[in-house]
């Protein structure tokens, strides 16, 4: 068997429920193990993930994100490893389940529930939308390749000293649910809408997750909005994945916007 045509070694096999059939890796592998759910989160009947035991560079990560597409891998830079990483605080979904939710209807049914329990007064940091939610923004404009550009990004985030974690998911966004990623749980109870947004963003912005920590989420974008009303726009979409990011940081819409203008990263936080 030639260096191009490797089988995944077996520890990466059992992550894949059909064994990882017809998938392929030919890179080295970093030290590391399989990472089970603890008994108190989920008793599922393969690994969450895999995690090496040291940090991981931005050439590492580059490496196995080239790969995804034969090793059916998706590398993900693993912030604050002793939680939930090792301890394995984690509660994974199956990628299937995403598919029954939209980037759309999540925001919707967001906003509709937060306007209906505050006070009028505080739709003033929605404006210009205010109680009426203006659904998903138009898609950006490429201006890079978004494999590129998620490289760079695990280059600016690789200096923490990140354990490198692998997914077997068919895209980046399916990670935060079959890695069983609990970080938004304080805004959203489970993981698998979310995963829906991720991946309409992908679609829509060239997104892809490049960094998860225990309540942080970091993704790279190849096509940012540009102008600043279409940035508004996106801003809105970012309050109802995350208004923590929103509220707690800029304190409204238009100044949430004027950071994510032309911006290649988009870092979420949830208290």
């Amino acid at each position: 068997m030639g260096m191009n045509d490797q089988r995944l070694p077996q520890e990466l096999r059992e992550l894949f429920a059909d064994g990882g059939r017809g998938r392929t890796l030919a890179l080295p592998m970093p030290a590391g193990e399989l990472v089970w759910p603890d008994p108190g989160f989920a008793r599922p009947d393969r690994p969450a993930f895999w995690m090496s035991d040291g940090p991981a560079g931005a050439r590492v990560w580059s490496r196995f994100r080239s790969e995804h597409a034969r090793s059916g891998l998706w590398p993900v830079l693993l912030d604050e490893s002793a939680q939930p990483w090792a301890t394995g605080q984690v509660a994974p979904d199956d990628a299937a389940q995403i598919e029954h939710f939209t980037a759309d209807g999540f925001m919707s049914e967001v906003w509709q529930e937060w306007v209906a329990q505050v006070p009028a007064e505080a739709l003033t940091e929605l404006e210009p939308y205010g109680a009426l939610c203006p659904g998903l923004a138009p898609p950006g404009a490429l201006v890079a390749e978004p494999g590129a550009v998620a490289d760079w990004l695990a280059g600016e985030l690789a200096g923490r000293g990140m354990p490198l974690g692998l997914a077997a998911v068919d895209r980046s966004a399916d990670a935060l649910a079959v890695m069983g990623w609990q970080g938004a749980l304080h805004h959203n109870e489970w993981m698998v809408p979310l995963a829906a947004v991720v991946r309409s963003w992908e679609e829509r912005f060239g997104a892809r997750v490049v960094s998860l920590g225990f309540n942080t989420l970091d993704l790279s974008v190849a096509a940012p909005p540009a102008e600043l009303d279409h940035a508004l726009h996106v801003a809105a979409e970012h309050w109802a994945f995350c208004p923590d990011n929103v509220v707690q940081g800029a304190g409204d819409l238009r100044g949430y916007a004027a950071q994510i203008a032309g911006a290649h990263a988009w870092s979420f936080w949830w208290d």
